[in-house]
């Protein structure tokens, strides 16, 4: 299992190179330049080529890549900010604390609320739980976050006066964006967890359990929904992706100065250093939770890891018999 885990988080790096690339080539021939937005619409062309050529930008694209990635591996250093003129590492540490706070609640309340719905509307198909929590996860899923977002502060901060509407002060300023995150995943992880979990209670050993006397809470907890769980993990996986990284709206409609603030911001501001190593946290995020899944995979079906295992062994063999020879 070490060695598939090690595999992984190697893979994880050209995956990284590669968005480096791709998000550095988009905004290397983008019509915009930080130096117009930092010095002004009353900037002359010399002054702007000036500080292009402080800042090292009217360099080739090669060169300019290449030492980014010089920057990356040998220095540890994602840069510095055009616009806030520190380094982008120390910007980032700054701003994601409350982005992994919102994100990772959303996902965990979403999870578990998701899975009570999906489990109970399939052991009760055709009741009026079942139409009622169907009904609740097509309604949740095609509701916007950000007009769930303005929703919220409508009610809860201008009608009721009971939450704050914006900014960073005190716990409770995290309920309503955490609430605005989670209620879409809710409504997915629903209907996921409901098909899968009638599939497979209409499985043959599912029937057998029922007929050897084991109680119902057993076949279902033991039986079905850990065997339901291997599709739904996948979808798990990529909602807390998402709901990591993918709070720009909801930051934005918050005023929480999170990353995804600080990607609006940088973009509006054409700040390409901040930009490029904002999205690369994001990767590198997204990468560690789909390493996270995988890992889970194993653990709810030992048939993964048993084929991984199995793998090992032939080829151990094969390298002692050429040794061998």
């Amino acid at each position: 299992m070490a060695k598939y885990i090690i595999k992984r988080l190697l893979m994880i790096i050209p995956i990284l190179a590669g968005v480096v690339v791709v998000v550095f080539t988009i905004n290397y021939f983008s019509s915009g330049s930080p130096a117009f937005v930092y010095l002004g619409a009353s900037a002359t062309t010399e002054s702007i080529a000036e500080l292009e050529h402080e800042w090292g930008l009217d360099r080739p694209y090669i060169i300019q890549l290449l030492d980014y990635f010089r920057q990356i591996i040998f220095e540890q250093s994602l840069g510095t900010s055009y616009v806030y003129k520190v380094p982008v590492t120390e910007l980032i540490m700054e701003k994601l604390g409350p982005t992994l706070v919102i994100g990772l609640s959303g996902s965990l309340i979403s999870v578990v609320i998701g899975l009570i719905l999906g489990v109970v509307a399939a052991t009760h198909q055709y009741s009026g739980f079942d139409y009622g929590a169907t009904f609740f996860a097509v309604l949740l899923n095609a509701l916007p976050n950000f007009w769930v977002a303005m929703m919220l502060m409508y009610l809860f901060g201008l009608k009721l006066n009971l939450l704050p509407i914006s900014g960073l002060g005190s716990p409770s300023h995290y309920i309503m964006p955490v609430i605005a995150v989670s209620l879409s995943p809710v409504a997915v992880i629903t209907r996921m967890t409901r098909s899968s979990m009638l599939e497979v209670i209409r499985q043959d050993y599912i029937r057998t359990a029922r007929g050897k006397g084991i109680s119902e809470r057993d076949v279902i907890f033991k039986h079905a929904l850990k065997n339901a769980l291997i599709p739904v993990v996948t979808v798990i996986g990529l909602i807390m992706g998402v709901s990591v990284t993918g709070t720009i709206i909801i930051e934005t409609v918050f005023n929480i100065p999170g990353l995804g603030l600080l990607i609006k911001n940088s973009i509006a501001s054409n700040d390409y250093s901040t930009i490029q190593g904002c999205i690369l946290v994001c990767a590198l995020i997204i990468s560690l939770l789909t390493l996270l899944t995988d890992i889970i995979y194993a653990v709810i079906d030992p048939r993964i890891k048993a084929q991984y295992e199995g793998q090992s062994r032939k080829k151990r063999p094969q390298l002692q018999k050429g040794g061998a020879k």
